[in-house]
């Protein structure tokens, strides 16, 4: 059957338009005109227009992000800028992971105590060494152990929200992360591991740095934080000398890293105005004495006696370049340059305070 179509009404008319509304429309619409006109003939740099002759203006735009300053201030006078804790390591025996924990929690309690840099509430980042698909025991990564136990420290005693454990490593992350017992450590601990891919880095603006003033950075761990803190092992870096607390932050960096090589020491001292950490953590019982940053040879590791921390992250490495790497004063250039900056001060005289492991 046929549709029927609906009333039709031929009866209609336009209501008349009067002088006033006619020319009001004539008007707009001129001026609708000429504004698209104008968009479509101006120069590229006047406002609105459309021109875009390079290509340029139709590139999305990032704004760079800016880090806080992370550090504390622990507020009771007297306490040490770096603190260190010994053990007697004549034996040559292997330590039972009870000593590795037992070392951190004192070293901790050396600065002032774990409340001293963590609030209750607090979303706490720490930046451990994870760059190399090795075993925990030949140096080149952040001892498991000990940051097994930080994590606790911080969520038990500091009463943490939530810990964070970040790296951008140089090998396969997800390897890295399980051979260096970094991930299991973690999840021991109730941490949470952030890996990196591509959607996890955006532009970072430091001022005053020099090779990293604007550049890609692993931001998505670093979202709602509150606190920042570096676990790092020391070790010998073929480039730079010494690998240590400073350095262990180029592991956020992203895009191609590799060409800051060129200027190691440039580098690693714009780490030290890219980062501000709330404290720093020196494992000094495993260290890597040559063919670093990789390693490779348990021959290359010397059972070590000592872990550092520090709110200063210049005089800390400067004390580990000396006594834990067995250097001397013949300092890193990337010290004198990071102190140059504002980083830090070299001369840790007086502004350590050491004491022997006690059971």
């Amino acid at each position: 059957m046929a549709r029927k179509k609906g009333i039709q009404h031929p009866e209609y008319e336009k209501a008349p338009m009067d002088r006033r509304t006619f020319f009001r429309k004539l008007a707009t619409a001129g001026g609708i005109a000429g504004a698209t006109g104008y968009v479509a003939m101006a120069p590229e740099k006047w406002p609105l227009s459309m021109k875009d002759e390079t290509g340029l203006l139709s590139v999305p735009r990032e704004t760079p992000m800016q880090l806080q300053d992370y550090r504390v201030d622990r507020g009771v006078a007297g306490l040490p800028d770096v603190g260190v804790v010994r053990i007697d390591r004549s034996s040559g025996e292997d330590l039972p992971p009870e000593t590795y924990r037992t070392m951190l929690r004192q070293v901790v309690d050396l600065m002032g105590g774990i409340q001293k840099f963590i609030s209750p509430g607090d979303i706490v980042l720490i930046k451990p060494n994870v760059a190399f698909d090795r075993s925990p025991n030949l140096g080149a990564t952040s001892n498991p152990t000990m940051l097994e136990e930080l994590i606790r420290v911080v969520l038990v005693d500091g009463r943490a929200q939530e810990v964070r454990i970040a790296d951008n490593p140089i090998e396969s992350p997800p390897d890295c992360f399980a051979k260096s017992k970094i991930r299991a450590a973690t999840e021991n601990a109730g941490g949470r591991v952030y890996l990196p891919d591509a959607n996890a880095f955006r532009l970072l603006h430091t001022p005053g740095a020099q090779l990293i003033e604007k550049w890609t950075f692993f931001h998505r761990p670093f979202t709602n934080v509150d606190k920042v803190i570096g676990i790092a092992p020391v070790k010998d870096h073929n480039l730079c000398s010494a690998s240590m607390g400073m350095k262990n932050w180029y592991g956020l960096l992203g895009g191609t890293r590799n060409q800051f090589h060129q200027d190691i020491h440039g580098i690693v001292s714009d780490l030290s105005m890219m980062i501000k950490p709330t404290l720093t953590i020196l494992d000094g019982t495993n260290v890597l004495m040559e063919n670093g940053p990789t390693g490779g040879d348990p021959s290359n590791v010397k059972k070590g006696d000592i872990v550092a921390a520090g709110t200063d992250p210049v005089a800390l490495d400067a004390w580990a370049f000396e006594h834990s790497l067995e250097r001397g004063r013949d300092y890193p250039h990337y010290l004198l340059k990071a102190e140059e900056k504002g980083s830090g001060k070299l001369d840790w005289t007086g502004r350590v305070k050491e004491q022997a492991l006690s059971a």
